[in-house]
């Protein structure tokens, strides 16, 4: 195929409907899970740190793959690369559904990992050669209806079935749609994108592998082990030091794999920034609002997750007209206005008691998704705006990389922040107290008054955080997508990229 990258005079509708039917599928898939780990746990007699590999492995894999998809993209055609994606995962939904006993269900999660990680990285490619500039912001709408909605409601219909089923139905509803998602890619599926011949840098995929993987599992693991324990120490220093060790070598090799040179342009560099913020503040309030809701105010899994539920319905109603409104205003006010809602709304949210009305909960919590949803494509699609079509493989996977691990840093962080404070106000309303007059009842309460004000100081960083994100969103600027300065920009020279 020829080398040269151009944007496709019709989108192929059909192609991409396949595409972002599989996307779903591996986002949703992703995020049933959660819900049924302790089930899981039960049945199989383990302990919370052997089953939390089924979500924290299945990110791993992902976080350690999606670096190297730009190489994939590059190297293979659109057709042989989502027709082995989608067997990958299939056939890592089949070993999960009937695994007999936690090892195969670990063998296959690892293994839809595998075969899920290609699919965003692909699927974004694909949109950005379909429409043209001033058109994408809809078409990415779209995807972020995708990418939002998908893990939105899986905690409640996970919840479901695991209050009434059994947990092996996550797997067994998913495996028909893959298959006839591998069956019509067979059958109906076309390259698009042309290929080249490129090399692999072995040292560089060993450097992201530990890098990325080293930060995922460390920050991962620091919320629950806390930031003192030992492994989470190694994993990320040791991430760090692969990471500093990756960059620098990408910066010396003539075709690197992931080409940072992506970070010359500033609006794609600033979009990288505030969407880092933003996917740890969007974390924030999903790890905080059940412990909230579940814990503090002791209402079910499954009632707590369609507490949730208009968020995730908000998001998807909003992420396609967002995306028109992209098109039409540009990124700083639509950016400048969702990210207001998200800082005022997240603030409110730390006033949340004991008291509070499921209704306000409610209602809080799907304006703030309301806010987000006006921030997440929008941006990212004005910065990769800016880029040179050869460099979109680049500039996708180093999107997708950066949303994991902000995503994990976030959760580390307002997690711990949470359980810091959880155990000072604990420490402290126990020392107010005379010792003779604590039962286990008083303990109880302290417990839930404590837990309660350590969400409610998290909610107060992350709108802070969050506020770090709509200052910068002053500085954003819209790219210029007319002809002569897209010209311009597609006969720049790229180092590193032939």
């Amino acid at each position: 195929m020829s080398n040269t990258v151009k944007q496709l005079e019709k989108p192929p509708y059909l192609m991409l409907g396949l595409l972002f039917f599989a996307t779903f599928v591996a986002f949703l898939n992703n995020s049933l899970l959660n819900v049924a780990l302790p089930t899981i746990m039960n049945d199989f007699k383990i302990d919370y740190s052997a089953v939390q590999w089924l979500s924290t492995g299945y990110m791993l894999v992902s976080g350690i793959l999606i670096p190297v998809s730009a190489f994939l993209l590059t190297r293979f055609t659109n057709r042989s690369l989502f027709i082995t994606a989608l067997s990958i995962f299939t056939l890592g939904t089949v070993i999960a559904a009937y695994s007999p006993n936690f090892g195969w269900l670990i063998a296959g999660r690892m293994i839809q990992a595998a075969g899920s990680s290609v699919m965003s990285p692909l699927l974004m490619n694909i949109m950005l050669i379909s429409f043209p500039r001033e058109k994408r912001g809809a078409a990415m709408g779209i995807f972020g209806l995708v990418m939002i909605v998908a893990p939105a409601i899986g905690p409640t219909l996970s919840g479901y079935i695991v209050q009434y089923y059994d947990w092996r139905i996550l797997f067994e509803m998913i495996l028909p749609f893959a298959v006839v998602a591998l069956l019509l890619a067979v059958w109906k599926f076309r390259s698009v994108m042309p290929t080249k011949p490129t090399q692999l840098d072995y040292l560089s995929v060993v450097l992201s592998t530990i890098g990325f993987g080293g930060l995922l599992y460390g920050f991962s693991d620091a919320s629950s082990a806390g930031w003192d324990d030992p492994v989470v120490i190694t994993c990320l220093v040791a991430g760090a030091i692969a990471l500093a060790l990756f960059i620098i070598r990408q910066l010396r090799l003539d075709i690197p794999l992931l080409n940072l040179d992506i970070y010359k342009y500033p609006m794609y560099s600033m979009a990288s920034i505030i969407s880092a913020v933003n996917a740890a503040a969007l974390f924030s309030g999903m790890i905080l609002t059940p412990a909230y809701v579940q814990n503090v105010r002791g209402i079910t899994p499954l009632e707590s997750g369609l507490m949730m539920l208009p968020g995730a319905i908000v998001m998807g109603i909003m992420s396609p007209i967002t995306g028109k409104l992209f098109d039409k205003f540009g990124p700083r006010i639509l950016g400048f206005i969702g990210l207001s809602i998200t800082v005022v709304t997240t603030f409110l949210m730390s006033k949340f008691d004991l008291e509070t009305t499921y209704s306000y909960i409610i209602t809080l919590y799907s304006v703030r998704m309301f806010g987000i949803s006006m921030v997440m494509m929008p941006i990212m699609t004005n910065g990769l705006n800016q880029l040179p079509t050869r460099l979109n493989p680049h500039g996708t996977a180093a999107n997708n990389t950066i949303q994991q691990v902000a995503g994990a840093i976030g959760t580390a962080i307002f997690v711990s922040i949470m359980n810091s404070k959880t155990k000072a106000s604990a420490a402290s309303q126990l020392a107010a107290i005379d010792p003779t007059t604590i039962t286990d009842q008083v303990k109880a309460q302290i417990g839930q008054t404590a837990l309660l004000e350590g969400i409610q100081y998290s909610f107060v960083i992350a709108a802070a955080t969050t506020l770090v994100a709509l200052i910068l969103t002053l500085f954003l600027k819209r790219v210029d997508v007319s002809k002569e300065a897209l010209a311009k920009i597609e006969a720049e020279p790229v180092p590193g990229v032939k």
